[in-house]
């Protein structure tokens, strides 16, 4: 089955999990999939990979939108300060087309700039095909929330995802967010000794 022809669960993860519950953003930004020309596939690409790789309990609000920055900065607004989502992960509209403007929005939004991801991701990408040179996706943080610009196509979101995860749950404790639990055999997490969490908090009385 693909992935456009799964159902979109929208949680995930097990009680078992040492982690905490999470709340994950995913937004499409397309004019073609917002008015449905054609159907998604860049989100439900991501929603995959949480199913996969992440352990512990989390659950997303999904969006799909057009290429309006004013739209794109509302909405990242929303499921940062409204949703309380400690990731919200883009896809689309990181190009240099004079719609491409989900960087612009997520520089907007952000209070921090997080450079490194998306310099790690144009690393990756660069091993594929020579154009990711062009991508201009960027990551920031709005609170306690970190934004990430993801590619826009399903097979090259997965190449950079499924490597750049490795520090985000680290990322999101530094945040006093969740504490994220990944899958060893798909994303293995890293962090200091210090932030390595054995057991499960016992919850106050």
């Amino acid at each position: 089955m693909s992935v456009s022809q799964q159902p979109l669960v929208l949680e995930g993860g097990s009680d078992e999990s040492v982690g905490d519950a999470a709340k994950f953003g995913i937004v499409t930004v397309s004019d073609r999939a917002s008015s449905g020309v054609y159907e998604d596939m860049s989100g439900p690409a991501i929603l995959q990979f949480f199913h996969e790789a992440i352990k512990s309990r989390w659950q997303v609000v999904y969006r799909v939108i057009p290429d309006e920055r004013s739209l794109i900065e509302e909405t990242l607004k929303e499921l940062c300060d409204k949703e309380g989502c400690c990731l919200v992960v883009t896809t689309g509209g990181t190009g240099p087309a004079p719609r491409d403007v989900t960087p612009e929005a997520t520089e907007a939004v952000c209070e921090r700039m997080m450079p490194g991801y998306g310099e790690q991701m144009r690393a990756i990408s660069l091993r594929y095909v020579p154009t990711a040179v062009l991508s201009r996706q960027t990551a920031g943080l709005r609170g306690k929330s970190l934004i990430l610009n993801l590619p826009g196509k399903p097979k090259s979101i997965r190449e950079t995802i499924d490597e750049i995860f490795v520090s985000i749950p680290a990322c999101i404790n530094l945040l006093e967010g969740p504490y994220i639990e990944t899958h060893e055999e798909l994303v293995k997490a890293f962090r200091p000794g210090t932030m390595v969490r054995k057991s499960k908090p016992v919850a106050p009385q």
